[in-house]
């Protein structure tokens, strides 16, 4: 099937959801007896929206999804709303580039979690949100989810071990800010997690300090080569780095 018939199946799958949420009449009305009607015209919008992806027509995809979540909130069934809240996030993220709105869906859909009680599905959104708020060079709000974030994962000896990815970054969104900052927040965080101590990200951050400190470039960019010829760095890391780096005085800013 092409875009265009997929569009036109999605249309018409779409104006059936329509109709049927007409037919329970309110939302509330559909509590009382029209529910399933409801529920269907949440599952068909849903449907719509798969179709509305397939031929690439990304905001009536959205609008779809939207309208599901609103009838799937009126019907307290945050978890659904959730995954659909993902679904947008990811349409955001990966099709229309706009990650001020991705970040938007990803923090509704930690909240809805969060209200569920699915603690670790909403720590997955808020390590999206914290990633995309770096980026963004919003360094607190970062910190603060990959921190409430750790807070939640050292309980789990499941997931302890994640901790230690988690402070790294925070520590690298203090470092870019201050510091001093990097210093105090790099000592709370071996006090919290001793396994920290060990770990290769610390050493590299303290080397890092080190190398800021005496304003050393060279210093800086061995201690990051030696670091990547064991675990390779990915794009974050990397921009997160390259931005540290240039608050050495003269550094051109590249990790050659």
């Amino acid at each position: 099937m092409d875009n265009s018939g997929k569009e036109k199946e999605a249309m018409q799958l779409m104006a059936d959801a329509d109709k049927k949420v007409k037919a329970s009449g309110s939302f509330l009305g559909g509590m009382f007896g029209g529910n399933h009607k409801v529920e269907d015209a949440c599952e068909i919008y849903a449907r719509a929206a798969n179709m509305f992806k397939m031929a690439k027509n990304w905001s009536e995809a959205i609008n779809c999804l939207n309208q599901a979540i609103d009838i799937y909130t009126d019907m307290v069934r945050f978890t659904i709303a959730a995954k659909h809240h993902i679904t947008i996030a990811e349409i955001y993220e990966a099709e229309l580039v706009d990650i001020e709105k991705a970040i938007a869906h990803y923090e509704q859909a930690a909240d809805y979690y969060k209200g569920e009680e699915s603690n670790s599905s909403a720590n997955k959104c808020l390590l999206k949100v914290g990633h995309y708020s770096a980026q963004l060079e919003q360094y607190q709000k970062a910190i603060e989810i990959y921190e409430q974030v750790t807070a939640d994962t050292m309980d789990n000896p499941l997931l302890k071990y994640n901790a230690k990815e988690y402070f790294f970054k925070a520590s690298l969104c203090h470092f870019i800010v201050d510091e001093l900052n990097a210093k105090l927040a790099i000592e709370k965080y071996e006090e919290m997690f001793p396994a920290y101590s060990d770990s290769r990200e610390l050493k590299l951050l303290k080397k890092l300090l080190d190398a800021h400190e005496e304003q050393n470039s060279e210093a800086f960019t061995e201690a990051v080569k030696d670091f990547d010829s064991v675990s390779r760095l990915d794009q974050w890391l990397t921009t997160m780095l390259l931005r540290i780096k240039k608050t050495i005085q003269g550094d051109a800013g590249d990790l050659k």
